[in-house]
């Protein structure tokens, strides 16, 4: 009898994005979860249902990342293997926060994990940083709410299934000349650790989520401190988080020496229109914020220096070094791209430093999501939506802000054991303290 051979995987190139954010898991879990809290119940079935079907819509969402003959890939995977992509926690099951990690090489690229609560529905989006940035998981969980509706309005509607679409940084790079491109790399200062968050040992722990919900009135109080001092809210932020990392530490080997945090931009706002709207795909950077203070310094004393640099990085040619770096490691192969997290992991292990992150995803509007059809019909209220981030072990240590209705929410994911949840909590009291 002839053997019947099986077709081949449908197979896409990887950008250097998708692939660096993959290899990130050496140093912190790249599992992101948006997490919506309603007044009510989600239709069960609908809500599978759509999953399922926006899944199909999307090639790359419908796939796995796999490394093939050498090249990074994303490989379309069979439809019974999507199955997990929806999970039910009935009601009287403890819910689990932050939910499980996402394996990137299996797929597909979502997960959503719903928790049936006696107060209402929790629902949590769960994508992998690989896969898209925090913007790119909105787009998601907006693409899947919609989906949602219509199948509630129509049982056989189905989404516009998107063709394969570019999810590089070319359209980017392709404003800039060749003069240009040397110059930002020219310019662009190799990242210095300088510090690091208190830990209690080296390792892996367990995953836990802390986060401090502000009142309204703080986000004014916010935006009126920056007004005065010539900075926006996501500078008051930065200055926050400096001046709490460096409380929390305690070291006088800080006081008056330069001191370096990460910080986040989406290349989206720097370019708008470049890349079609609406595609969950990478295109945030990172950039270093170096900075000074005092002891007993506030936050009138740095919010000058954190202002110019956040201004300057905008006015610049803001991603395009990263960019140029990424593409040039991953242009060695992959065994160029395991050298350099080999190296960076070495570094981190004999130097005991690593900056910390901020990344401030500014305000989520209800309006991207609602309405959102109860299962009797009616609209479900919307009561929260906050977001949790990749979860960090020593020594990477990340926080996040988001806004939801004017309430301001400052989060840490990370695992108990290296890192103390006392210690952790008493950092997020620090920040609140020094905001306005």
């Amino acid at each position: 009898m002839r053997k019947i051979m099986s077709p081949s995987p449908i197979r896409r190139p990887a950008p250097a994005f998708d692939v660096f954010n993959v290899y990130f898991e050496r140093i912190y879990d790249p599992t992101m979860h948006i997490v919506f809290t309603f007044d009510g119940e989600i239709d069960v079935g609908i809500m599978k249902e759509a999953t399922k079907r926006l899944i199909a819509s999307d090639p790359y969402l419908r796939s796995r990342f796999a490394a093939v003959d050498g090249q990074p890939v994303w490989e379309e995977v069979p439809e019974e293997q999507w199955e997990g992509a929806f999970v039910l926690f009935p009601a009287g099951e403890v819910e689990i926060l932050p939910p499980p990690p996402l394996d990137v090489r299996s797929g597909p690229q979502v997960r959503v994990n719903l928790c049936r609560r006696g107060e209402g529905d929790l629902l949590a989006v769960t994508c992998h940083h690989g896969f898209c940035d925090a913007s790119g998981a909105m787009t998601l969980a907006r693409d899947l709410f919609s989906v949602y509706r219509g199948i509630m309005e129509d049982p056989d509607f189905r989404p516009i299934r998107r063709d394969p679409y570019d999810r590089s940084t070319d359209r980017i790079l392709a404003l800039y000349s060749d003069e240009e491109r040397q110059r930002a790399l020219a310019e662009e200062a190799p990242f210095v650790d300088r510090w690091r968050f208190p830990v209690e040992r080296t390792g892996r722990g367990t995953p836990r989520i802390v986060c401090r919900t502000l009142p309204p009135e703080r986000l004014g109080l916010a935006k009126a401190f920056g007004k005065r001092h010539g900075a926006t809210v996501n500078d008051v932020l930065i200055g926050a988080f400096f001046l709490a990392f460096a409380k929390i530490r305690g070291d006088p080997s800080d006081r008056g020496a330069p001191r370096s945090i990460l910080t986040s931009a989406d290349l989206r706002r720097k370019h708008p229109g470049l890349h079609a709207e609406g595609l969950p795909m990478n295109l945030s950077i990172a950039y270093e914020v170096t900075l000074s203070a005092g002891e007993g310094a506030r936050l009138e004393d740095v919010i000058g220096q954190v202002a110019a640099i956040t201004a300057r990085r905008k006015a610049g040619s803001l991603g395009l070094a990263a960019i140029l770096f990424y593409e040039e490691i991953l242009a060695g192969g992959m065994p160029a791209v395991r050298t350099f997290f080999d190296d960076m992991i070495e570094r981190y292990r004999t130097s005991g430093l690593k900056n910390p992150v901020f990344s401030n995803l500014g305000v989520f509007d209800p309006g991207n999501y609602l309405p959102v059809p109860g299962k009797d019909g009616t609209e479900l209220g919307l009561l929260d939506v906050r977001y949790l981030p990749c979860a960090c072990w020593p020594y990477g240590f990340l926080t996040i802000a988001s806004t939801f209705r004017d309430r301001l929410t400052i989060t840490t994911a990370y695992e108990e054991g290296p890192y103390s949840t006392a210690v952790v909590e008493r950092f997020l009291e620090y920040v609140d303290g020094y905001l306005p």
